[in-house]
């Protein structure tokens, strides 16, 4: 971004002073890479296909030509509602700031919490995605799987650490390496989406496009037990819809990334909602050339989690499925690599406002070198390895444990995503909300666009808590229930929230400490490359 200004500059610290805190990340994002990173982590390379067959092996076809669509408008809402308000309060950690300012200390706390829970396991579920994706390609040639492409729950450990240590050190060495790599990956998605489009309506041993408006109920042992035997369509086709919308998220890392982009008032909210427009699209027209490809529906369905592998290596030739497998495997490795980086932020902004009980001051130092929240980083990589191992190892009944953490993650993030956008809706307008940002869609249009999240929501809930997920219903109220009693008996005295009216005033000396001690001018360097 070669037009950042010294006026830019200023304007964008001055927006991140107005509401408390200190310019202590450093701003080298340009308005692409803020993209890139939502972008990075939707990556339809990584959940449009680790989890295809909750579409496959639903109602075959039409889960993709039909159903994939209705999924990416349901996450187009949140984006949007989302988007509007990030361009009036452009922080880390984003939701947690926004539910406070438009709600209250504890709707901001409880927000917090739900993101950061869904942050910590859509992480563990991207690197699960990503180390049985690794077995089912190359895990015999390694030694991580059998002979079938199995890896054991012990090796999915182990592999969810090496990824997560990786990807947490690039992340601790600074903004900019990661917004490196996470462009590249944007371009890698794209350039590997495209391909493998190209590749499977060149090799497909038909072209029956008809495939993607036809229903066939492949519940039961005739879809790979991916989903209980039913006789209700419908009921098989709702529950596809799981596949885009656990595809189609993560785009909150945009917020979360505010305080390092440039313009960010601007190009936040234009960036989340590129990368769900961009990844619907290129999604859309991938798993449709997919759908066109399988030689056989019916056996491919029966696959079950397996029709990926089985498709592909069937009617493509040996050198181009490697040369697709290594692309696919990077970017699922650098999908969590900007999950770190997300998940990261958050930490940080809670812990800044003294968010977490316990270690808040530690969470919330950026290391003068790096410019990153280096403690927050290692914290979160921490936390998402406790959660792979216990995810592994605590039974959670008949579920598949892959399907189980999307589910969960599914409810925690789109819970945390609402909850603004609603408290939004009735603080637009208000001394709470008294003027949009500049990226804004007008009142009535975000008005409606909130109360279309909030049925999203309904049916989300709906369907992530359906056999074999069962659950995941009891775990999610359990939570919720638990925080309501922590924030009564504990937090409510304890926690103090962001900064408003007058604390915002008190905290200038603070401010000009802690940008004195990360190095922070407030001038406009040169950045190379930019």
């Amino acid at each position: 971004m070669s037009d950042y200004t010294e006026g830019d500059k200023k304007q964008d610290i001055h927006i991140l002073h107005s509401m408390g805190y200190a310019q202590e990340l450093e701003r080298r994002m340009s308005s692409f890479s803020n993209f890139a990173i939502s972008f990075s982590i939707i990556c339809i390379l990584s959940g449009g296909i680790n989890s295809l067959a909750q579409a496959t092996s639903g109602v075959g076809g039409a889960a993709i030509g039909i159903g994939w669509p209705i999924g990416c408008i349901i996450s187009l809402f949140f984006a949007l509602g989302m988007a509007q308000i990030s361009s009036a309060y452009p922080t880390a950690g984003g939701l947690y700031h926004w539910s406070s300012i438009l709600g209250t200390r504890f709707t901001g706390w409880l927000t917090a919490w739900l993101n950061l829970l869904g942050l910590i396991t859509v992480l563990g579920a991207i690197n699960i995605g990503t180390a049985l994706f690794l077995g089912g390609t190359f895990g015999a040639q390694l030694g991580i799987a059998d002979t079938t492409g199995v890896v054991s729950p012990g090796m999915q450990v182990v592999l969810v650490i090496l990824f997560t240590i990786v990807q947490a050190a690039i992340n601790h060495f600074g903004i900019g390496l990661t917004a490196k790599l996470t462009d590249f990956s944007g371009t890698l998605i794209l350039v590997t989406a495209a391909v493998l489009t190209i590749a499977c309506l060149i090799y497909a041993p038909t072209h029956d496009i008809s495939r993607l408006w036809t229903f066939t109920n492949y519940s039961g042992d005739a879809g790979g037990a991916v989903w209980p035997q039913s006789d209700s369509m419908w009921y098989i086709f709702a529950l596809g819809l799981l596949l885009p919308i656990y595809t189609i998220t993560g785009y909150d890392a945009s917020a979360h990334t505010s305080e390092e982009t440039k313009k960010a008032a601007l190009s936040v909210p234009r960036s989340m909602v590129s990368a769900v427009l961009w990844s619907s699209l290129a999604g859309w027209v991938m798993l449709s050339a997919f759908v066109i490809a399988i030689p056989d529906m019916a056996a491919g369905a029966k696959q079950g989690w397996a029709v990926f592998f089985t498709t592909i290596n069937t009617i493509m030739p040996a050198w181009l499925v490697t040369v697709l497998y290594v692309a696919i495997f990077i970017s699922q490795f650098l999908c969590g690599l900007a999950t770190v980086t997300s998940c990261s932020r958050m930490i940080f902004a809670f812990s800044r406002d003294g968010g977490i009980p316990v270690g808040s001051k530690t969470l919330a130092s950026v290391s003068p070198k790096f410019r990153t929240p280096v403690a927050a980083i290692w914290t979160g990589a921490a936390l998402e390895s406790l959660f792979v191992w216990g995810a592994l190892f605590i039974s959670v009944g008949e579920a598949s444990l892959y399907v189980t953490v999307v589910n969960a993650t599914l409810i925690f993030l789109f819970l945390s995503f609402l909850f603004p956008i609603v408290l939004g809706i009735f603080a637009y307008g208000t001394k709470k909300w008294p003027a949009p940002g500049p990226w804004d869609l007008g009142q009535g249009v975000y008005k409606t666009v909130g109360v279309l999240a909030t049925l999203g929501m309904v049916l989300i809930i709906y369907i992530a808590i359906q056999p074999p997920n069962d659950k995941v219903l009891a775990v999610t109220v359990g939570l919720i229930v638990l925080a309501i009693i922590i924030w009564f008996a504990v937090e409510n005295k304890r926690f103090k929230g962001p900064p408003i009216g007058d604390m915002i005033a008190k905290r200038k000396a603070e401010i000009a400490a802690a940008e004195a001690a990360v190095g922070e001018t407030g001038t406009v360097s040169p950045v190379p490359g930019e």
